[in-house]
């Protein structure tokens, strides 16, 4: 069996193809994975991917394409670096980072970006591709990375990654070059990227297309030039386009001669004033509409003009093509101003050409020099382009430029008639001729793009003696051709005759170059014209050129000549490399020919212009030393002196290019062997003298030549020592030392008197160290060095700080430093004392900072890293030694220093504490363990070594500040803190033996633990947020230098001993930081530090509360900024030991003696973890939310009852208060703010600004705090909550005696009443919400809660914001309590149902006469306890009458806190379990259903509603369900002997139910007689019916006359008593939301028709059991006319559970939001088709459900449930059996956002137990006669004996409660018909103002109606909120200053 083997060089290679690692071990592989191998075998390889380097397996040779690789680390835990190019490596890993985040940026919507980088990828793949393949050239291969490192730069800094430094493309490993050098590539890079060098080379092009005119027909001439219109002269050469007759280009294939580079514009080119201006001639007949005629001459015309201002062009978009405007002139004299006139828009001047003349050209400005656009523009270069240069020399004139070009400008001619009567066409002909007379060929340009000519031909001016051209021409004569020239001018007459011929009239010429060699002078000319009418007199110019020329030359006897009108003048100016206009210059050149002018010569040398010395440079130098050798003694002075100025002319930025040219000549053409020792002469003469010299200016002109002066000096020695073998090598020596003895002795000089020594040092201090590389040349490096030394060392030290010798002296110094000298180390250790002295003193001072610091790091970049020799080692500790305190220093000063408000100094300022940080962190790095020791050695006493510790661990802590480095510097922060740990391992040795025991210093230590806090918690060593790539690099690089640090904290507190305690609490907090590092072994090490400390303050004080109080405040702050994670609180339990066998902590601290105040710690501060993890967790979400609520409130109470901390439980009081604000919760804000202004009293105790108070006294801030939650509780409709506190706050400005106030306060709480009265405030619905499973946060966890809806929110909306805020919780299908399993499952189960609130406020409720504006507010407020029931069956069901074993389970949830408060739910405290027996039952159904009869005919007496039907229908429902068994049910069930012998105890209730069942018959009377008086004529027959049935009724009831107490009182229908349940509603829309009369059948009877079984298994769900399946009862009215019906009589969700994607049951049927609280419903099509088509009749109603129900509103069946069964009724008639159990639940007829108008209709209450099924089958009987629980029972509701009041139900809460109270009490107080009625919805009024006591006028007709017999209260099954749970007290106050 073979064996695996290792492999040697198969180590790296490349996927080729997918491998699906089906094998045993087999390592699936995708193509293009890199694997690294370890191990072979037949064929098969063992390794893993190296993006996943821990899963590791077997795959098959064949599919790896190898790759050559390094391999570093060789054995087991070896890295291979693949030997491609860097930028292929680079360019690899970047694209796979980027993949990942480019898919991110899709998900995030970021298309503009997504693209961007898209293509940008595919540009890199690409060219990856070019360079993989090799094969190109060098040049190009270059520009190719650089395109691809350009691309990767702009993906990184666009995808916030870390900016990557290089060199020549590659990426540098900081570990290979110094920290200054990587600075300085980093900032080098930072910059770049920030701004691009301003570029001072200009050039424009320009294309010319076409011109476009419609009176074209001849051959046109265009001119394009650069003119300055400031000082009226052009810039450049003209370029030169010829058009054919269409105004195209004539060589359409020559680009060059349509497209030209204006070349070498400065940047003082491109302003306002500078236009491109373009002349256009035709070519052709004299008068542009002249016939044709015989003639055939062309004459050059005038066209037109246009321009353009190239200050337009720098904001144009480049690729724009201009269409310039064509002027032509008004008179053709004014042609050569034309572009001036536009320019300046002389409109009188000129005119447009034609209305669509135009010149189409394309014109681009291009920045950089010319070699930079040859490479950019590529194509244009290609294609051929022309260059136009500037007129004259460009700004910089460039050595090896060779030009001779004499522009000559025509610019006016001045002739006579000749003797004709009109004045002549005058046309110039220019020709160039040579010595002998010939014509020179093709010299004459006009200009560039078209070759030059033999001659040029003007334009011509019609009829004009006195013409102005100003046409320039090009005459670029070769220098040897140039002597003997000239240029000759023919004028000829143009005749417009028949022969149009031209004819000679005279000529001028101009010879090139005077008889001395100069050529013709720049400037204006007036030739002479002489009269000439004879071409062949011209043949011969020997003739010609010995007259005169020019009128200027003339002798002053010719005055003939001079007198004559006729004149030419030019302009000519020579560019010229070559000639010369300068005479002085060539009597130097000639010195040999005129010895006697030698000295005089070179006394003028100085006054010639600086481009002619340099055009004749080296000429100009031969002379000098050919006059220094052959006659010293006379000229040596003023040969130096001439050197001087000419060495000094090289200096001038105009001329500097030309220092190259005199190096050339120093060491190629330079032959003065002998110039030394006069040179050496001269100088040390000058030297020598500065002392006494009152005048320093020529001095100083001398020592700023000094670095020249010695080349030439060392050259002329070594040509001697070369000529002579090294002779005179001992005077030559002698000679320098004793110069640099003068130069020394001069610099040591003090300034004295009056003359400015110091500017002569400073100058001659800013050449000297240009001179080392020339000693260098003579000398050894020690001997210059030396001569240096002492030259440096002899400055004057103590001078003024303001001297400007100072900063020169630094600049010297930075020169010396760089320069080639000290970069010998055998120099640079005789150098190095004097430059650190230097150096020193000047950082001491804090001068010149930004020099200082590049003089540092040049001498550190020096540095070797990896120097092992002893000098290099003393070096670094010299440096540690002179500048290590002082560098320390001024970083701290830099960095502390405030920064100027402007932006100009904050570049310079980062830059320099950038530069010092560089320097210290590649110090430090040098550093070893040596020059640690001696570093520490040096420090004599104790305090100075504090000192240091204090300044180097604050500089440490500088350094680690963000904003310390640009945020993408990744890798400089990572080479930073890998430094200082390095360091900080070093120093705290130190720490340990110096400053402990008795020496303990404890600022020190502070400043210590503190850096390694902050080091730890940098977010560039948090790698946890890190790719893994990125993660896996500083792994390998760095470690994990938290942990190493974390370790040094832990190694440094054991050492502490008993000097631990100064550090309890300060430290806890720091430290705390640590631990939430999600870094397990950092933890480990950290967790035992708070044990010991616990410890420690245990011994010291007995207890830990400093501890504690110090971890809870700093947990709080620290979570809240985002840190801290899940597996956190665990590590205070069970910690992985690292150090030894440590338990965790708290098996550490069960053995102490501390113990159990330890546990409690531990518990405490987890409670509080798992608090503030929820917290944080939640306050990371978006919108606010209940979670976010509930999460605060859960941690509000944490630190006010377990904590008792005051200023957290306030903080999170505000913070809460602004959540509940933004959720627009006010008043549930109200309630929040409270519980602070609960901790104030009405004091003048001075209070601290706090939060965003500001400093005020206790009773201000109270004051403050009471307007605020008044005005919240008014914005959230509390009135009667705000009117509590304004009393409160009136009284106190009563006893202030500020009546202002107080008014304003009593104005408030007046208008509070008024609002109680008049506005409508809505009852919200509550819902019971279980959180199941370990999944949920903390403070929700396996937790109940009651839950206050929002406005309008029933429960299908509510249940689905549960979802939305809970996206991964399952909806559970039942409202039974859920088992173990579901508690302790890993998800997250919500349980909602609807839950009916029971008031505590019975005495308002069951008061008559209070509105029900009122009493709404009572039944929905400072609820405590909430109901809910739940029907079943016990005991053997009667199938005749199921009402016998029909029993309710009703469950009272009891909650910490009433609702509302400070949040929208509350925690469920308890929960109570009682059944109530079928007889109860009973009592309650009646009792509601005389209620709610009560109410309606109490309506409809005092005119409330317009409509009876509500009436009408209740009264059927009740009488003809009686009819067909009604109450004779109830008869059956509890009136027979069997019951009554079985039930003795039951006689009261029996009794009770015969009363209640008596007062219904008598209120059913009384109701008829009131439905006849107001019943209209179409409804009088059913009327009659009813009538008929009633007295079946009563007869069936056995009731023939009423029992005396029965009749013995009238009833009293006040407004307020027969008001019912808040869901009722008197009408309900019909399905399709039209206004259609619907007949209602109630529920009770809808019953009648089906048998009365019930199976034995239902379903109920949450909804159908809940309280809210109360509604049946409302739905009474037919007719339905108001918007808020639509919304009220929706179907309600078909069940608790929630029906949503999240619900389990495929049963259940989503619907709308209902008003229903929860009853099932069925959608349309589960409708039974008959009830769709029942007339009113058809609908009997019973008297307990008595509104009939909504098609849609039937419940969808559910095949199984549990057994539970809602109750029933007997009152059901029988034609309504069979069909499926329906519950309706109305909601109150309330103005709804869409309707907002208030409605007069009282709703019907419902009963408190009345529920329905969603799951009775077809047979099954409905329940009928109980209201669900989501209406309040009315049995509570007691009244006692004595008062005839009626009982109100308890807790009916109603949403238009404020509306229809108020209506009540008005027309109680007044007979006036209610203000709207149902049909007059849409037109609200004002309620006019009755008179009080509106009592009902005995009805004559009506039989009196017994009072309302007392309502029996049930204390078993409802009980009071008992005392043993009082609300929670505020927390004690603190005498704190908050």
């Amino acid at each position: 069996m073979s064996m695996w083997i290792p492999t040697e060089h198969e180590k790296y290679g490349v996927v080729l193809a997918g491998f699906r690692g089906t094998v045993q071990h087999g390592l699936p592989l995708e193509i293009g994975d890199t694997v690294q191998i370890l191990e072979k075998c037949e064929g098969w390889y063992r390794g893993f991917v190296l993006k996943n380097p821990n899963a590791k397996g077997i795959f098959p040779c064949c599919y790896i394409h190898l790759k050559n690789a390094h391999i570093k680390n060789k054995g087991q835990f070896e890295t291979v670096v693949p030997s491609e190019d860097s930028v292929i490596t680079e360019m690899t890993s970047t694209l796979r980072d980027w993949g990942a985040m480019w898919k991110q940026l899709f998900v995030k919507n970021e298309g503009d970006l997504f693209n961007r980088l898209w293509h940008v990828m595919n540009e890199i793949l690409d060219l990856r591709r070019q360079v993989l393949v090799g094969h190109l050239t060098h040049d190009r291969m270059r520009d190719v990375k650089q395109h691809i490192t350009a691309r990767l730069d702009w993906g990184n800094e666009q995808l916030g990654l870390d900016l990557v430094p290089r060199r020549e493309f590659s990426m540098v490993d900081p570990d290979d070059i110094s920290v200054t050098e990587l600075y300085r590539l980093m900032e080098h890079r930072h910059r770049k990227k920030e701004t691009p060098a301003p570029v001072s080379t200009h050039h424009l092009f320009v294309h010319l297309k076409s011109l476009m005119s419609s009176n074209l027909g001849e051959e046109l001439e265009v001119f394009f030039f650069i003119y300055d219109s400031r000082e009226n002269r052009p810039l450049s050469e003209r370029f030169f386009v010829k058009l054919n007759k269409n105004g195209l280009p004539k060589f359409p294939e020559k680009t060059e001669r349509q497209c030209t580079l204006f070349v070498d514009l400065g940047s003082s080119d491109l302003r306002k004033d500078v236009y491109i201006v373009v002349h256009i001639i035709r070519i052709g007949r004299m008068g542009a509409g002249e016939k044709k005629n015989l003639c055939n001459v062309q004459y050059r015309r005038p066209f037109g003009c246009a321009v353009v201002s190239i200050a337009d062009l720098l904001t144009a978009d480049s690729k724009d093509d201009h269409l310039l405007k064509v002027y032509a002139c008004n008179t053709e004299s004014d042609w050569s101003q034309i572009h001036d006139n536009i320019i300046k828009k002389v409109n009188s001047r000129y005119n447009l050409s034609g209305s669509n003349t135009g010149l189409a050209v394309a014109l681009q400005l291009l920045h950089g020099d010319i070699e930079q656009l040859r490479r950019e523009y590529m194509v244009l270069f290609t294609r051929g382009v022309s260059i136009t240069k500037k007129l004259g020399f460009s700004d910089v004139i460039m050595p090896g430029e060779m030009r001779n070009d004499l522009y000559m400008t025509l610019e006016k001619g001045e002739f006579e008639k000749g003797g004709k009567s009109v004045a002549r066409n005058v046309e110039i002909t220019i020709y160039a001729l040579d010595a002998d007379g010939q014509i020179l060929k093709g010299f004459v340009a006009v200009g560039s793009g078209e070759p030059g000519g033999d001659e040029y031909h003007t334009f011509v001016l019609y009829h004009n003696n006195s013409p102005r051209w100003a046409e320039q021409i090009k005459l670029p004569i070769p220098v040897d051709m140039f002597r003997g020239s000239h240029v000759r001018f023919e004028f000829r007459h143009c005749s417009t005759k028949d022969k149009g011929e031209k004819k000679l009239f005279g000529f001028s010429f101009v010879p090139l170059m005077q008889e001395d060699g100069r050529t013709l002078p720049d400037g204006t000319h007036e030739l002479i014209v002489h009269k000439c009418e004879e071409n062949a007199n011209l043949q011969d110019c020997s003739r010609y050129l010995k007259l005169p020329f020019s009128k200027s030359n003339l002798p002053g006897n010719n005055q003939t000549v001079k007198g004559t009108k006729e004149s030419l003048w030019i302009t000519s100016f020579l560019c010229s490399t070559k000639l010369t206009q300068n005479g002085d210059m060539l009597d130097l050149l000639k010195w040999r020919a005129h010895p006697e002018r030698i000295s005089d010569s070179l006394s003028k040398l100085k006054e010639i212009d600086g481009s002619e010395i340099v055009k004749f440079l080296q000429d100009t130098l031969d002379t000098l030393f050919g006059i220094l050798d052959e006659s010293s003694q006379r000229y040596a002075l003023k040969v130096f002196d001439c050197l001087v100025h000419i060495i000094n002319l090289l200096q001038d930025s105009k001329f500097q290019h030309f220092k190259p040219v005199m190096d050339t000549y120093i060491e190629s053409h330079f032959a003065g062997a002998l110039s030394y020792r006069d040179l050496i002469k001269v100088l040390k003469w000058y030297v020598d003298r500065i002392i006494d010299a009152d005048r320093q200016e020529h001095i100083q002109q001398v020592l700023k030549a000094t670095e020249y002066i010695f080349k030439y000096i060392v050259q002329s020695r070594r040509l001697f020592a070369l000529a002579t073998g090294g002779q005179n090598e001992e005077e030559f020596r002698c000679c320098m030392h004793e110069l640099f003895m003068s130069i020394r002795f001069f610099l040591s000089q003090e300034n004295k008197s009056m003359r400015p020594i110091t500017h002569t040092q400073a100058v001659f201090l800013q050449s000297f160290p240009a001179v080392y590389n020339e000693l260098l040349k003579l000398f050894t490096v020690r001997e210059v060095a030396t001569f240096v030394r002492e030259t440096l060392g002899s400055l004057p030290t103590a001078s003024q700080p303001d001297c400007p010798l100072e900063a020169v002296k630094l600049h010297c110094i930075a020169k010396t430093v760089d320069s080639q000298l000290y970069t010998n180390p055998d120099s640079r250790c005789v150098l190095l004392p004097v430059v650190l002295r230097l150096l020193q003193a000047h950082m001491q001072e804090q001068r010149d900072l930004v020099m200082c610091a590049h003089i540092l790091t040049c001498m550190l970049s020096l540095l070797k890293k990896d120097d092992t020799d002893s000098s290099s080692s003393e070096e670094v500790d010299l440096i540690v030694e002179s500048v290590l305190a002082v560098l320390l220093r001024t970083i701290l000063e830099v960095a502390n220093r405030p920064q100027p408000a402007g932006p100009t100094l904050r570049p310079q300022v980062q830059d320099v504490t950038g530069e010092f940080v560089s320097c210290l962190l590649a110090l430090l790095r040098h550093m070893k363990d040596k020059h640690y020791q001696q570093l520490l050695q040096r420090f004599t006493s104790k305090e100075d070594l504090r000192d240091f510790l204090l300044h180097i661990f604050t500089v440490f802590r500088i350094l680690i500040r963000p904003e310390m480095f640009p945020k993408d510097w990744t890798v400089m922060r990572l080479v930073t803190n890998n430094i200082i740990i390095t360091t900080v391992l070093y120093l705290s040795d130190a720490l340990r033996k110096n400053f402990l025991s008795e020496k303990f210093d404890y600022k020190v230590w502070d400043s210590y633990f503190c850096l390694s806090v902050i080091f730890i918690n940098q977010t560039c060593l948090q790698l946890e947020t890190f790719s893994a790539s990125k993660k896996k690099k500083i792994l390998e690089k760095y470690g994990d230098m938290r942990v190493m640090m974390g370790c040094e904290i832990f190694s440094m507190w054991q050492n502490l001993g008993e000097h631990k305690l100064n550090f309890i609490p300060a430290m806890i907090g720091p430290f705390l930081e640590v631990t939430l590092v999600p870094q397990p072994d950092l933890r480990n090490v950290m967790i035992p530090i708070f044990h010991d400390m616990m410890d420690w303050e245990q011994r010291r004080s007995g207890n830990f509360k400093q501890v504690e109080a110090k971890l809870i405040d700093k947990l709080d702050s620290l979570m809240s900024e985002g840190k801290g994670d899940e597996t956190y609180r665990e590590l205070f339990n069970s910690i992985i030991p690292l150090f030894g066998p440590y338990p965790s902590l708290l098996k550490k601290i069960e053995r102490e003696t501390w113990r159990e105040s330890g546990i409690s710690l531990i518990a405490t501060v987890t409670r509080l973890m798992e608090r503030l993890l929820d917290y944080r967790d939640c306050m990371k979400l978006g919108e606010v939310d209940g979670k976010k609520i509930g999460c605060t409130v859960s941690l509000l109470n944490f630190y006010k009852t377990e904590l008792n901390k005051e200023e957290m439980y306030i903080r999170y009081i505000h913070k809460l208060y602004d959540l509940h604000l933004k959720a627009q919760n006010y008043t549930e804000a109200s309630y929040t703010l409270l519980l602070y202004d609960e901790l104030l009293e009405w004091s003048e105790r001075p209070l601290r600004e706090f939060l965003s108070y500001p400093m005020q006294s206790e009773w201000q801030r109270k004051e403050y705090l009471h307007l605020t939650i008044i005005q919240n509780f008014d914005r959230g409709k509390c009135w009667e909550n705000g009117i509590l506190l304004c009393r409160e706050l009136a009284d106190q400005y009563e006893s202030y005696y500020d009546y202002r106030n107080l008014s304003k306060m009593r104005m408030m709480e007046a208008s509070f009443y008024d609002k109680i009265m008049d506005q409508q405030r809505l009852e919200p619905e509550f819902f019971r919400v279980g959180f199941y499973g370990k999944k949920f946060p903390f403070f929700l966890r396996n937790k109940e809660f009651v839950c206050r809806g929002h406005d309008y929110e029933r429960l299908e909306a509510f249940q689905q914001r549960m979802l939305n805020e809970f996206p991964h919780a399952i909806a559970m299908q039942h409202a039974n309590q859920p088992d173990q399993t579901i508690y302790q499952a890993e998800a997250q189960y919500l349980q909602i149902y609807a839950v009916t609130p029971i008031p505590d406020s019975q005495d308002v409720l069951q008061r008559d006469g209070v509105p029900d504006n009122i009493k709404s507010f009572y039944k929905v407020n400072h609820i405590w306890r909430f109901r809910y029931d739940r029907p079943f069956h016990k005991g053997t069901k009667d199938k005749e009458n199921e009402f016998k074993s029909l029993w309710v389970e009703r469950t009272t949830l009891t909650l910490v806190q009433s609702l509302p408060g400070i949040s929208r739910w509350f925690e469920v405290e308890r929960r109570e379990l009682v059944e109530v027996s079928p007889l109860e039952n009973a009592i309650e159904v009646i009792e509601n259903k005389n209620l709610q009869l009560r109410t309606l005919i109490t309506q409809c007496q005092t005119r409330q509603m317009q409509n009876i039907n509500p009436l009408t229908m209740c009264l059927n429902g009740v009488i003809d369900a009686a009819v067909n068994g009604g109450l004779a049910r109830y008869q059956e069930a509890f009136f027979v002997k069997d019951y009554i012998m079985n039930h003795p105890e039951d006689g009261d209730k029996i009794g009770r139910l015969r009363e209640l069942m008596f007062e219904q018959a008598h209120i059913l009377e009384f109701g008829l007689t009131v439905h006849e008086k107001f019943v209209p004529q179409d409804m009088r027959p059913l009327h009659k019916k009813l009538v008929d049935q009633f007295h079946l009724m009563k007869s069936s009831l056995g009731i023939q006359e009423f029992p005396a107490y029965v009749r013995a009182s009238p009833i009293h229908f006040t407004n307020g008593s027969p008001r019912v349940g808040r869901n009722s509603a008197p009408n309900i829309m019909s399905p399709d939301g039209g206004a259609r009369v619907v007949s209602r059948r109630r529920s009770d009877t809808l019953q009648v028709h089906r048998p009365l079984s019930y199976p034995a298994v239902n379903r109920y769900s949450s909804s159908s059991l809940s309280s809210q399946a109360s509604n049946e009862v409302s739905n009474i009215t037919g007719h339905s006319e108001s918007s808020d019906e639509v919304f009220n009589m929706q179907p309600s969700p078909s069940t608790s559970s929630l029906s949503s994607n999240h619900s389990a049951s495929p049963n259940v049927s989503s619907s709308a939001p209902s008003s229903a609280r929860g009853s099932p419903q069925l959608s349309d099509k589960h409708k039974h088709p008959r009830e769709n088509c029942l007339s009113p009749r058809d609908r009997p109603c019973s008297a307990v459900y008595p509104n009939p129900m909504e098609p849609t509103q039937r419940p969808v069946p559910h095949p199984a449930g549990d057994s539970s069964l809602p109750r029933s009724d007997p009152n059901i008639s029988s034609p309504d059996k069979g069909s499926p159990a329906r519950t309706t639940r109305s909601q109150s007829p309330v103005s709804t956002s869409r309707s907002p108008q208030k409605t007069s209709v009282p709703p019907f209450t419902p009963s408190p137990t009345e529920c329905q099924s969603t799951g009775l089958v077809s047979n099954s009987p409905v329940l009928s006669g109980s209201y669900s629980s989501g209406i309040s029972s009315l049995s509570r509701c007691s009244v006692s004996e004595a008062s005839g009041t009626e009982n109100t139900p308890t807790d009916h809460v109603l949403p238009n409660s404020a509306s229809s109270g108020s209506d009540e009490l008005i027309r109680r107080e007044n007979k006036t018909p209610p203000p709207y009625s149902i049909h007059e919805r849409n037109n609200p009024r004002r309620q006019v103002p009755l008179p009080p006591s509106l009592s009902l006028p005995p009805n004559v007709d009506a039989p009196p109606i017994p009072p309302k017999p007392h309502q029996i209260r049930r204390q078993d099954t409802e009980p009071r909120r008992p005392e043993q749970f009082p609300r929670p007290r505020p927390i004690p106050r603190k005498v704190s200053q908050l």
